[in-house]
C-alpha cells in the first residue's frame, strides 16, 4: 500500500482495499474547513489518505490503543500534512476521554462490531456532545439489518468475531438508529459499500 513506511507506522490489506470508496464517500458530503473527530483511526492510514485528498478537512486521529497511536503518530509525523493533527488517546466508551470539540463531522471505522456495545453507546453519547448543530457522524461497516438478507460472508465474519469476544459481532441496524436517536442523533443516510459494508450517517439536530 505504502513504498515507505515509517518507524513505529503499521499497515492493514483492509485499509488498502476500503480507503478509497470511503473517500469517495465522504468527500462530498464533509463541509469545506471541517473539523473531524476520527474515533478508532487504528494504525492511522485512513486519517493520512483522507487528509491528504481533502486540504480543506482539519482531521483529529484517536484511539484507545497504545500500539495503534504510536503507528498513527508515526504516519501524521512522516506525512508533514498541516491539516493533520497528533493522535490523541480516546476510549468511545470513557467520556473523560473525548475532547471538548466542536468538530462538524465524526468518522467511526470498522469500530462499532469489533468493540463491546458500551462504546457504541459512548460513541452516540460522545457525538451528541461534540458535534456542531448540524453534524454529521460517519459510520462505516457490516451491520445486520433486517429488510437485506446478511450475506454469507458477514455471518461468518459475524461468528468469528463471537469467538474472539463474545461482547464483539455485528450490531442491529435498527438498534443503532434507536440508540443514535435517542441521543439527539437523527438518521440521515445510508450508503452501501464494497464488500457488504455500509457508510451510516447520522445528523445532530
Amino acid at each position: 500500500m505504502h513504498d515507505n513506511v515509517p518507524d513505529g507506522a503499521r499497515t492493514s490489506p483492509s485499509t488498502a482495499r476500503n480507503r478509497e470508496p470511503i473517500l469517495e464517500a465522504l468527500g462530498p458530503r464533509l463541509p469545506r474547513r471541517a473539523r473531524v473527530l476520527e474515533v478508532a483511526s487504528g494504525a492511522g492510514e485512513h486519517a493520512v489518505f483522507i487528509a491528504t485528498a481533502l486540504p480543506d478537512v482539519r482531521w483529529q486521529p484517536t484511539d484507545r490503543d497504545d500500539e495503534a497511536l504510536v503507528s498513527a503518530r508515526a504516519w501524521q509525523a512522516a506525512s508533514g500534512l498541516r491539516n493533520l493533527t497528533a493522535p490523541i488517546r480516546l476510549d468511545a466508551a470513557d467520556l473523560t476521554s473525548w475532547p471538548a470539540g466542536p468538530f462538524e463531522a465524526m468518522v467511526c471505522i470498522n469500530m462499532v462490531h469489533i468493540s463491546p456495545w458500551a462504546a457504541t453507546e459512548g460513541l452516540m453519547t460522545g457525538a451528541a456532545r461534540v458535534l456542531t448543530p448540524g453534524g454529521r457522524l460517519f459510520l462505516y461497516g457490516p451491520y445486520i439489518e433486517a429488510e437485506v438478507e446478511t450475506a454469507p460472508s458477514n455471518l461468518a465474519f459475524d461468528a468469528s468475531l463471537k469467538g474472539r469476544d463474545p461482547a464483539w459481532g455485528l450490531r442491529d441496524l435498527a438498534e443503532v438508529k434507536a440508540l443514535a436517536a435517542a441521543n439527539g442523533l437523527r438518521f440521515a443516510e445510508r450508503i452501501a459499500m464494497p464488500a457488504n459494508n455500509l457508510i451510516v450517517v447520522f445528523e445532530k439536530a
